[in-house]
C-alpha cells in the first residue's frame, strides 16, 4: 500500500493487479514499474494514463505488492486517494482498472473519470 506522507492519501493494488504489472516488467527490458498518472481531458473530465518506466521520480509515491511497482506522482494523487488498481480478466477483454471513490462519474471505457 502506497501512501504520501504528507496528506496520507493511500492508494492500493489487488493481487492480479500485482501478478499482471510484475509478468509486464520481467518481459520489458530496463523497465522497472508501472506509473499511472491523472491528467486532463477524457470524455468525462480526467483521464488515467498507464506507462511503464524505468526509475521513480522525486515526487512519486510507490507502491509494492508481491515484487511489483507502482509509481504515482504527488499530484495525480491527490485525484486517486482512496483507489484501489486492479487488473480484470473478463469477456470484455483484459485491462487495468482502477475503483476510485473520488469519481462521481466515469465513462464506458473506465478510463476517464470526473469529481
Amino acid at each position: 500500500m502506497g501512501a504520501d506522507a504528507k496528506t496520507g492519501m493511500k492508494v492500493e493494488m489487488t493481487d492480479a493487479a500485482a501478478r499482471r504489472i510484475a509478468a509486464i516488467v520481467a518481459k520489458e527490458p530496463g523497465k522497472a514499474a508501472l506509473r499511472v498518472a491523472v491528467e486532463g481531458g477524457g470524455c468525462s473530465g480526467f483521464s488515467y494514463k498507464f506507462d511503464l518506466v524505468a526509475e521513480k521520480n522525486d515526487e512519486d509515491v510507490v507502491i509494492e505488492k508481491n515484487g511489483a511497482s507502482v509509481f504515482i506522482d504527488d499530484l495525480s494523487l491527490v485525484y486517486m486517494g482512496g483507489s484501489v488498481i486492479d487488473f480484470v480478466d473478463d469477456l470484455m477483454g483484459q485491462s487495468f482498472q482502477i475503483r476510485n471513490p473520488n469519481a462521481v462519474a466515469s465513462c464506458g471505457c473506465g478510463t476517464s473519470f470526473s469529481i
